[in-house]
């Protein structure tokens, strides 16, 4: 299991859900720290980035050997957490 890395971004997305969707995202969260290659998670070209989608959100993460770091966490049809990886 690899340790995980919030970033201030994810944290206050999270903070602004509801029990049931918060209980699913992080549930997926914690998916990707035993498996950060699952097959519904797709590679950002030009980054190191990976985007996994549960329900209507969307968790965008990177890995290295011993750290899962989820960057953002963001609505599926919000273009809003794209936006900083063309910075």
């Amino acid at each position: 299991m690899l340790k995980l890395d919030l970033s201030h971004k994810a944290r206050r997305f999270l903070d602004t859900l509801d029990a049931k969707q918060f209980r699913q995202i992080l549930k997926k969260i914690l998916a990707l720290s035993q498996d950060p290659l699952p097959p519904d998670s797709e590679t950002l070209g030009g980054s190191d980035f990976r985007r996994a989608d549960i329900g209507e959100y969307r968790i965008l993460y990177s890995f290295t050997q011993d750290v899962l770091t989820v960057d953002d966490i963001g609505n599926r049809n919000d273009g809003r957490i794209y936006r900083h990886l063309k910075k």
